[in-house]
């Protein structure tokens, strides 16, 4: 998987304000991802909308301080936001507002001048709720190099999917991560035989281009599974949670960058664990991460 990192890894999707009870911080989980991906100083840039509001305002400033190159047009549309509670174990559950500005992300010659320097980009179902949105991120990877790798972290949350968006992600992708509760939901849309990890896996390598599976199932542990290298399974290590709110993202964008990087699945997989653990011992989705963590990649 690794390539040449003179051109962009891309997070394409929604980006928004997690309202958590203790106050609100930025989120969406492609924003997310490249916020780690930037943390490891690969060259990163995030694709969204934001209405034209103070929220919207301030989370340009937000990457624009990170020093991240963001692609984030003014909409007709409110800045999204999502009401976000905890249960006793510091699990995030979604109030996602509707008709907002990430819905309604425009395809630009700027967007398809950046899918053709863009060496990988990772997009989810969430933000395929809305036909704008959907079309956008279908023409932005139709408009990449072929060799460029297409990451589709499913993202199912209450009733804004369908078996179309799923089946569509999955057919473009080359790695597609699950947690231990889509799985079921994935293998029913698609209708696949197994629910077992690695049946599911070698399904889709059977049946889908996709080159690597990657199952999260939060305490329990995590997995990956990939067409080229040995499968990869580990625990969760333990720590005092927080919250949980960006820590697959977390997993993700660590792994995707230590994969771009040129390290092996399974020390990729090591570090994106230990990457998401820490996530969960702070507050949101967007720590810093201590040096010790960035330095084992840059």
């Amino acid at each position: 998987m690794e390539q040449s990192l003179e051109r962009y890894i891309v997070g394409l999707g929604e980006t928004l304000w997690d309202m958590l009870p203790e106050g609100r911080k930025i989120g969406g989980a492609p924003a997310n991802f490249i916020h780690h991906i930037a943390q490891f100083e690969l060259p990163s840039c995030l694709v969204s909308a934001v209405g034209d509001d103070e929220l919207g305002a301030e989370i340009r400033s937000i990457f624009e301080k990170k020093n991240i190159r963001t692609v984030i047009p003014t909409v007709p549309f409110p800045t999204g936001t999502v009401e976000v509670t905890l249960n006793d174990e510091g699990v995030p559950q979604y109030d996602i507002c509707e008709g907002v500005a990430w819905d309604n992300i425009p395809f630009t010659d700027e967007l398809r001048d950046l899918a053709t320097k863009t060496v990988a980009v990772c997009f989810g179902t969430l933000a395929q709720r809305n036909e704008v949105s959907r079309q956008t991120i279908k023409s932005f990877i139709e408009a990449m190099d072929d060799e460029s790798i297409k990451i589709c972290d499913v993202n199912l949350r209450g009733d804004y999917y369908s078996r179309e968006v799923v089946e569509w992600s999955v057919i473009v992708s080359d790695v597609v991560k699950v947690n231990d509760e889509e799985l079921p939901i994935i293998c029913e849309l698609l209708e696949i035989p197994h629910t077992d990890p690695e049946q599911v896996a070698q399904y889709l390598f059977d049946h889908y281009d996709i080159e690597m599976l990657i199952v999260t199932c939060g305490a329990e542990g995590s997995h990956v599974y990939s067409l080229y290298e040995p499968n990869s399974s580990l625990g969760t290590p333990k720590v005092e949670v927080v919250d949980t709110v960006g820590a697959g993202d977390a997993f993700t964008g660590s792994f995707i960058a230590a994969m771009m990087s040129g390290f092996e699945v399974k020390w990729a997989h090591r570090l994106a664990v230990e990457v998401a653990a820490y996530v969960c011992t702070q507050p949101g989705a967007m720590p810093d991460l201590p040096d010790e963590m960035r330095e084992r990649v840059i």
